[in-house]
């Protein structure tokens, strides 16, 4: 027994008895159908071959037996057959199903995302959009949570869920280990209390599924075919004329019944030892099932009555059940549970050289792809709802204009699925993920330009500019989408080398200009900019011929390039004794002239100087099952270390006024033309005044190039330091929260110390801390003390036949640019511009070519540095806030009547800090939303809604769970009490508060 073990048995020595009355175990029967949004086929080729099929045979079943129960939990299938295939009969008897608790919605999001490489911004709304829809439509507003496949569970998750107003949350992808473990020690049950700082103020209590999962047990001793599966297996892409599926289990009948319920009890039996109390939750189904819910139903319904006339017998009941009839019937046992603290279960290992460590990096583009098309959104939603409010300017339509922002809502929804942004699916699957963003993106380019930009050809000015734009040049529109002052450097293309650039009111602009390195024959224009919160800076850019008689015209600074020839990689004796400085107020960064590597970075702050290198290298992947663990979409499975994946090292230093930028070219072999990775590293020379100003100070930006790989390659960037890190490395749980990742002493160490890096992580020692800012989720770990190593790419291909079977080898040959940010200096310093900075990162200023629309410039959105403007958006949602009202709108069927609501704004604010994080970021916030909100009108009112928006939270009752410390036990929340009404509002550390604001109309 290991020592993970001995701490569970003897925990479970000390915990509180579980509740066993006398009588039998009684069985929760909870039918489902597992149904991937993507994975390996199209969402219309699941509609077509099994998805629609579901919900039709279902609700058809349901309607026959009042006993039968089925719990649906994605949205986006239901939404389509809703839309497209069920007729008026079907949609009266659903909402019949609900109304009398036969049918269930649990989770209630678009989709179940990923919870490793998904970011909470994202989380939150794909969870709003689904739970929009089911509150629209039938009232209803889901309490418990299904998140049964995600690969590994995030400690942000639990916290959402609360906020959403779960009253319990169901996992079941955790290391095999620990799960062992935890069902030896009966702790598969607990209150999770996800965030340090918010505690039991937004605690979950938590089921983890045990070794079976989500399926029902696939064999059974009797029979050569699965168990319990009486439709069979999907078939695509037709579904078979005659009806008969693959694998179809044998027909209960009156000579196998004793049989099936034999196997049956037995199953109950051994999951109920491995859980504190008699209830026992027995999941019917699994991946694409109850596509014929007539003869799964017809086969179940006697089993479950012949169970129940032996009960005396059997020592089982068993029922028919939803996820509210199962922990419904457990919370009234009024059972004394353990607490969790806020560890997550990452990484996920499904065998001892099973590590789930790679797809944190698998299709590093689709994942980029995904951020940007999260971030756009972000722009659309609050120039939207700045352009309604206080009034609308022009003659945009409406309608067209939330149409656009509901299709990039669903695109980006539909991506955060646990087999989308995860990379995991097939390429058709991906190229479908991929066509919903761009087409969604296209339109929401289209809705900023015609907000944005003056004049009747607005499409043809959303993109940057042409290389041959004419003598007059163009004009440049800037928006910050982040409520807090922004001082950044933007980066435009121009096809001219001498340029001037001047603001709204005709004042030059500092700027710099170079040639450019994604497009020859173009040149790079660096324009520093100060833009105010959700607000537009204008500048006019026009060629220049240099300087007339008599006349000094301003223009942008022309940058210097200095090259340095191809180093060959080698151990040198002469290392560290040629060393070119890059200096701005805050760094000092070394290159090493011998090597063509960074040598070292002393930082401003406490004046330390940390050794720094960065070098590329690869895992050669074996490709052959019968020589060991193979590597995949999903797995990493390391044989051996990294290798350097170069012979050779060019280098170039592009200097200006503005900023330098240090390039970096690496070749595999030093005779080679092409390089096959590049940094591009970036010092602004901005001095450090005010928050924004250390904050573009404060960081080196880096852009990387990286492939195409070579085949069986795993691609990485490898940070060295002499930082005594002893090995630890923090990283976040989808940009919401950090986890601290000691090292890991176990088989397959190399993959199991790979940890998801959403948007941060760092390592420290007692002086200073390095900190990695991402825009788009990588596998980072740390493999020796002080080092930093971030998977940056992976090309993959192999020989199991259940990958080659589903086209899941990850051939990617595409080329990446991933881009980071690091920062380094004292914690003190560090811990305050890390939330800040990845949100900087994420959020970009967006440019746009063209005249700004309108003379009109509306008061910027400003907020406190430790306050996020999480959302600022027009859902067009078209329920009242007033749930009896809305309710008695659904019952006198006046649904179709009600038109958009353009009148309620969503706002979202989110706390940054942890308590105690920051002397000062880190106290609880007041905000008056109508000075903050000045520039879109006069607040009128201001409700607190839960986190999709669905309850008010005065009336929103969560279950409360008795545990060690809280001996009570009830119905009601265990949120902190809200001062009622009023604009202000107070945000305590990582708090994430939800409102519907109300202006006075015009």
């Amino acid at each position: 027994m290991g020592p993970l073990r001995w701490l569970l048995a003897l925990l479970a020595l000390l915990r509180p008895q579980g509740v066993r009355p006398a009588g039998p175990i009684r069985a929760f029967v909870v039918p489902h159908s597992h149904m991937d949004v993507g994975w390996v086929y199209t969402v219309q080729e699941s509609m077509h071959a099994y998805a629609a099929n579901v919900y039709t045979s279902v609700v058809e079943e349901l309607i026959r037996r009042p006993q039968r129960r089925f719990i649906a939990v994605e949205q986006e299938f239901f939404r389509l057959w809703w839309s497209s295939v069920a007729s008026d009969k079907q949609k009266r008897q659903v909402r019949e199903l609900l109304d009398t608790g036969r049918l269930e919605f649990v989770l209630g999001g678009q989709v179940m995302h990923d919870e490793a490489v998904t970011h909470v911004d994202d989380q939150i709304l794909q969870l709003t959009e689904g739970h929009g829809f089911l509150y629209e439509t039938f009232g209803i507003r889901p309490r418990f949570s299904w998140h049964v496949d995600p690969f590994g569970a995030s400690a942000t998750t639990p916290t959402l869920f609360a906020l959403a107003g779960f009253n319990a949350h169901l996992i079941s992808r955790i290391d095999y280990d620990l799960k062992e473990a935890m069902q030896e020690a009966q702790e598969l049950q607990f209150v999770w209390q996800g965030s340090p700082s918010l505690a039991e103020q937004q605690e979950s209590f938590t089921h983890i599924m045990d070794q079976y999962s989500y399926c029902t047990p696939a064999h059974i001793p009797f029979s050569n075919r699965s168990g319990f599966y009486w439709n069979g297996v999907a078939v695509f892409p037709e579904p078979p004329p005659d009806g008969v599926y693959p694998n179809m289990s044998e027909p209960v009948t009156p000579v196998n019944i004793d049989l099936y319920a034999e196997a049956l009890v037995a199953n109950v039996r051994q999951r109920a030892a491995w859980f504190r109390t008699p209830y026992v939750l027995w999941p019917w189904g699994c991946d694409k099932q109850f596509f014929n819910a007539s003869v799964q139903f017809t086969n179940m319904d006697p089993l479950l009555d012949h169970v129940n006339s032996r009960t005396a017998e059997l020592g089982v009941s068993v029922q028919y059940a939803t996820l509210a009839d199962y922990f419904g019937a457990l919370h009234a046992l009024n059972t004394t549970w353990g607490v969790r603290g806020h560890q997550d279960f990452l990484p996920y290992s499904s065998g001892p050289f099973q590590a789930w460590t790679g797809f944190y990096t698998s299709r590093s583009v689709l994942k980029g792809l995904a951020r940007r098309a999260s971030a756009l959104l972000h722009v659309g939603e609050s120039m939207f709802t700045r352009h309604v409010w206080p009034a609308p300017r022009g003659a945009l339509d409406l309608a067209w204009a939330l149409q656009q922002l509901r299709q990039l809502r669903w695109a980006v929804s539909e991506v955060q699925h646990h087999d989308a942004i995860t990379g995991t699916e097939s390429p058709k699957v991906r190229d479908m993920y991929k066509e919903h963003l761009v087409t969604g993106m296209l339109g929401v380019w289209k809705l900023i330009a015609t907000i944005v930009l003056a004049g009747p050809e607005v499409e043809e000015k959303r993109a940057a500019p042409a290389a041959d734009s004419g003598p007059e040049g163009h004009s440049a529109v800037v928006y910050n989408p982040l409520a807090w002052t922004v001082t950044t450097i933007v980066t435009l293309t121009v096809s001219f080398p001498r340029v001037r650039i001047t603001d709204e009111s005709g004042h030059p602009v500092p700027a710099q200009i170079q040639n450019s390195t994604s497009t020859p024959s173009t040149y790079d224009l660096h324009i520093l900019t100060t833009i105010p919160g959700l607000s537009y800076r204008h500048y006019s850019i026009t060629p220049t011929v240099g300087a007339q008689e008599g006349i000094q015209e301003p223009a942008a600074a022309l940058a210097s390039t200095v090259q340095f020839g191809r180093r060959p990689r080698r151990r040198s004796s002469h290392r560290g004794r040629r060393l070119v400085p890059v200096v701005n107020d805050c760094y000092t960064v070394l290159l090493d002239r011998d090597t063509n590597l960074m040598h070292s970075i002393r930082e401003s702050w406490s004046n330390r100087t940390v050794h720094v290198t960065q070098e590329f290298l690869e895992y050669h992947a074996n490709g052959d099952v019968k020589q060991g663990p193979i590597s995949d979409n999903y797995l990493f499975a390391p044989h051996e270390a990294a290798v350097p994946a170069w012979g050779a090292v060019g280098m170039e230093i592009v200097a200006g006024k503005l900023l330098t930028e240090v390039r970096q070219y690496f070749y595999r072999d030093p005779a080679d033309k092409e390089h096959m990775y590049a940094i591009h590293s970036r010092l602004a020379h901005v001095p450090p005044r005010g928050s924004e100003g250390e904050l573009l100070c404060g960081r080196i930006e880096q852009e990387y190039r990286v492939g195409p790989l070579e085949l069986n390659r795993e691609a990485v960037l490898r940070t060295s330091t002499d930082l005594d890190s002893q090995q630890v490395i923090h990283t976040d749980d989808n940009g919401y929260q950090m986890q601290l990742r000691p090292p890991v002493h176990t088989d397959n160490s190399m993959a199991r110390s790979y940890y998801p890096m959403v948007q941060a992580a760092f390592i420290e020692d007692h002086r200073s801390r390095l900190v990695l800012l991402s825009e788009r989720a990588h596998g980072v770990s740390s493999q020796g003390s002080g080092q930093v190593e971030v998977m940056l790419h992976r090309r993959l291909w192999n020989n199991l036949q259940w990958d080659l079977g589903y086209n899941l080898t990850l051939n990617d040959t595409s080329a990446v640019r991933p881009v980071l940010w690091l920062l380094l200096g004292p914690q003190a310093v560090t811990a305050a511009l890390r939330p800040r900075g990845g949100l900087a990162l994420q959020h970009r200023p967006v440019v746009l070519y063209g005249e700004l629309a309108g003379p009109r410039q509306q008061a910027a959105v400003t907020l406190p540095p430790s306050l996020h403007l999480q959302t600022l958006s027009i859902p067009g949602w078209k329920y009242s806030s007033n749930h009896t009202e809305h309710m008695q709108s659904l019952q006198e069927g006046r649904r179709g009547e009600v038109e958009a609501n353009l009148c309620r704004v969503l706002l979202r604010l989110h706390h940054l800090y942890e308590a105690g994080e920051d002397p000062l970021l880190s106290q609880p916030m007041t905000v008056d939303l109508q000075a903050v909100l000045r520039g879109l009108g006069t607040v009128v009112a201001v409700e607190e809604r839960s986190l999709t928006g669905t309850s008010d939270v005065g009336t929103l009752r969560r279950w409360s769970w008795r545990t060690r410390t809280r001996r009570h036990h009830g119905g009601g929340s265990s949120s902190p009490p809200r001062p009622p009404g009023g604009h202000t509002v107070t945000v305590h550390p990582k708090e994430i508060r939800t409102f519907f604001i109300h202006f006075r109309e015009k």
